[in-house]
């Protein structure tokens, strides 16, 4: 291995979170997969990292509400709270409608940002000193996530992890995913993706078109 190739120590919160801030990418536990992170700046990075298509959209994730709405750069959709109240913290992600410049990091060209606040207190932790950050799960396109630090080390071994390990066990299973779908006969929440958690849309309010 070259020196920058070389397995690195993990790091404590403080000094992972200066890292990411300085624009370099880390992974760290959550409570479905371990997540790859960027502050969103610097998202374009995930991407090649990945190996990814750039049209797949990267998920926004914060410690609180109020940082990730204050991404959208416009009101959430009518019924948004009562799907946060049911999976935030927690494996579910809400894809809501969205513009300005962290929409555009994250999903470029697009007009939805996906949104999560997990349940882990070492991801809490880490996003409280961070701010809101652009994740993704942990693998190159087409293979599996990684599910472990071990894994991360042996496929990424120049990604920072956060310490200390081992770190507390996930779902293994990608989150839910819920999004406000915009059709020809109104708009209505959907279920874009059933992860390990249920999510229950059906009394979540429904916009007619006039």
């Amino acid at each position: 291995m070259t020196p920058a190739e070389l397995p690195r120590a993990p790091l404590a919160c403080g000094d992972l979170s200066a890292l990411l801030r300085a624009g370099n990418p880390a992974a760290f536990p959550t409570d479905t997969l371990p997540a790859l992170a960027m502050a969103p700046a610097w998202a374009v990075e995930l991407w090649q990292i990945k190996q990814r298509a750039a049209n797949k959209p990267l998920i926004l994730m914060a410690a609180g509400r109020d940082e990730l709405l204050a991404a959208l750069g416009m009101p959430p959709p009518q019924g948004w709270e009562q799907l946060a109240n049911q999976g935030w913290p927690g494996g579910l992600t809400l894809v809501l409608p969205a513009k300005g410049a962290v929409v555009e990091a994250l999903n470029p060209g697009g007009s939805s940002l996906g949104l999560r606040i997990p349940a882990c207190p070492m991801a809490l932790q880490l996003l409280r000193c961070t701010g809101p950050l652009a994740t993704t799960s942990v693998n190159r396109s087409g293979q599996p996530a990684c599910t472990s630090p071990e894994e991360i080390a042996k496929n990424f071994p120049s990604l920072a992890l956060l310490a200390p390990l081992p770190w507390p066990s996930g779902s293994g299973k990608a989150s839910t995913v819920v999004g406000w779908q915009q059709g020809e006969n109104g708009s209505c929440w959907q279920i874009l993706r059933q992860g390990n958690l249920g999510i229950n849309i059906a009394e979540i309010g429904r916009s007619e078109q006039s």
